[in-house]
């Protein structure tokens, strides 16, 4: 088990100083995969990068199964380690390459051939890197990370570098190798989408701090505030809904997709009516942009003061009145103090 005791790393002195991560006390279980989600500049890397040995902590604590490693130079951690460009040796072979990471002894070759299997790739061994397409190379990186059979693999935005649908095969892939072989892994990533497919835990992180840290259903169902809702995919707040028919009281974060056109607004409705079967609310406003997408018609619709995105199945015309309802499933209330402890719950 990974145990970080108030952990901080800091860069120059004196006025200069930057605090990159600031105090943070995390835990990752045996066989849990966690994400460390977060903007660039958030210190997630540079928090990974800690763990495993290449950055020297100015404060605090890294333990594995209660020994402290702080001082444990990066090849005695035992850690595996897999980077975006996946750093593998274009001069060797993709055995070679898996080999490179394997202890002596053994029946390498039939052990470089498990490993190929486990991430998809049998037969692949004698292939030159320079063969190999970007989704096949970071393939390769894992399973010459896993070669070493690590009680940690540290995986440091692994899939930045590929288009959107290798990414969606490789985070799979990933995914189904840590099942197979029970590892546990920090994923550091600023996507979203990523965290949530491959983490059990997710660690949102902002300026060096964890600012919310959950399963990423907690996340999705209950950001802490504002920020968060925005960063795991709520593109819309809405201030305190006092006064709307279906909605909660308080501010509210919404997804575009939680909005849709069902019918025009009929002549001389009111902003606000009552809610159909299965929705939250219904609102009426006008029709102020339209714009087609490989996912369908999204409309900027003005309701009072707000402009609001929503989904349709036609075109209508701007300056059309129009009429929405609110999926419950794309709404989140958000709390209107968070306290400080819900910021970084205890491990």
């Amino acid at each position: 088990m990974l145990e970080i005791d108030a952990l901080s790393v800091r860069f120059g002195s004196g006025a200069q100083a930057v605090t990159a991560v600031d105090a943070v006390d995390l835990t990752v279980p045996d066989g849990e995969v966690l994400a460390l989600l977060g903007p660039s500049g958030c210190g997630k890397s540079t928090l990974l990068r800690a763990i495993a040995g290449i950055e020297r902590p100015t404060a605090g604590h890294i333990c594995w199964d209660g020994t402290d490693l702080v001082h444990t130079p990066i090849h005695r951690r035992r850690f595996g380690l897999m980077f975006q460009d996946g750093a593998l040796f274009p001069h060797r072979t993709v055995a070679g390459n898996i080999g490179y990471g394997l202890p002596s002894g053994g029946d390498r070759p039939a052990e470089i051939d498990h490993l190929l299997e486990l991430v998809g790739l049998p037969g692949y061994g004698q292939r030159r890197i320079h063969e190999l397409s970007g989704g096949q190379a970071q393939r390769v990186a894992l399973a010459r990370a896993l070669a070493a059979k690590p009680r940690l693999l540290l995986l440091d935005e692994p899939l930045a570098a590929l288009d959107a649908a290798l990414r969606g095969r490789m985070l799979e892939v990933i995914r189904e190798v840590l099942d197979t072989t029970g590892t546990t892994a920090v994923f550091v990533t600023h996507d979203q989408q990523e965290a949530f497919a491959v983490a059990d835990t997710v660690a949102l992180m902002r300026d060096g701090r964890i600012h919310q840290r959950g399963a990423p259903v907690d996340l999705w169902r209950a950001p802490l505030d504002e920020w968060s809702a925005r960063f795991v995919g709520y593109q819309l707040i809405l201030p305190a809904a006092h006064g709307i028919r279906g909605l909660p009281r308080g501010p509210l974060a919404l997804r575009p997709s939680a909005l849709r056109v069902v019918t025009p607004a009929p002549s001389g409705s009111a902003p606000f009516g009552s809610a159909p079967a299965g929705t939250a609310a219904v609102l009426a406003g006008v029709v102020s942009r339209v714009r087609a997408t490989p996912d369908g018609v999204v409309l900027a619709v003005r309701v009072g003061g707000h402009l609001l995105p929503a989904m349709a199945s036609e075109l209508p015309e701007i300056g059309d009145e129009v009429r929405l309802t609110v999926d419950p499933a794309g709404m989140a209330p958000l709390p209107t103090d968070p306290g400080p402890a819900q910021r970084q719950p205890p491990s």
